[in-house]
């Protein structure tokens, strides 16, 4: 029986995963989510995001190439996930009112069960956008999501049940503000409110409350008394 040399014992321990690198880089992607949520790309560091992901750091330069091009790479990602799981609730197959009504609690609860998406999304806004705009796969696929609202806006006029001329880019502003600001600001408005604002019976009413702001929103004016 041949004896093990020490420095093989030694280096076993350390092979944690296989060796594949769609595996390595879809767990250095997730790492480095968690160090950029947390951190924000300056405070980022690369020997973390290889601690988080059990890796030699010299892999994530082998794929990435930087710590500027890896964090690009998570937006896109983030970006990336949302908009597939938006393209997954098939809109354009349901009524327009279940519709918008479909979107407005898939924005809300992605939110909620992704903070990450909140806080990188603070971090690119901090940074102007630099990274975002030099991003084909983000300016495209931007592009492909935009008219969704504008599909079930007119959808719904031609129904008589939304009025007419509403913009969706601004439609598109309120639903995401009135969910992003109350997971954004849910710690001071606890105090100012005096309300715990992340139990279960809080959501849900602020859920309701969103859907019914923006169905009364864009509700056709009721018909004049004679």
């Amino acid at each position: 029986m041949t004896e093990e040399k020490p420095e093989e014992a030694a280096e076993q321990p350390r092979r944690r995963h296989p060796r594949r690198p769609d595996l390595s880089q879809t767990r250095i992607l997730e790492a480095a989510t968690a160090e950029f949520a947390a951190n924000g790309l300056a405070g980022a560091r690369i020997d973390a995001i290889a601690d988080r992901a059990e890796i030699n750091k010299r892999m994530i330069y082998q794929y990435f190439g930087s710590k500027e091009m890896l964090y690009q790479a998570v937006l896109e990602k983030v970006y990336r996930d949302v908009w597939d799981a938006e393209a997954a609730l098939h809109l354009d197959a349901l009524p327009p009112r279940e519709a918008l009504v479909a979107l407005i609690t898939f924005v809300w609860t992605y939110y909620l069960e992704h903070p990450e998406f909140i806080t990188i999304l603070n971090s690119e806004n901090q940074l102007k956008a630099a990274y975002f705009r030099k991003s084909r796969i983000l300016r495209d696929g931007a592009a492909t999501s935009q008219p969704l609202v504008d599909d079930i806006l007119r959808r719904g006029e031609l129904e008589g049940i939304f009025r007419a001329g509403i913009d969706p880019v601004q439609l598109s502003l309120t639903i995401t503000s009135i969910c992003y600001y109350y997971f954004t600001n849910q710690a001071t408005s606890s105090l100012v409110y005096g309300q715990r604002m992340m139990t279960r019976a809080a959501l849900e009413k602020r859920l309701s409350f969103n859907v019914e702001t923006i169905l009364a929103l864009v509700a056709p004016p009721a018909p004049s008394a004679a």
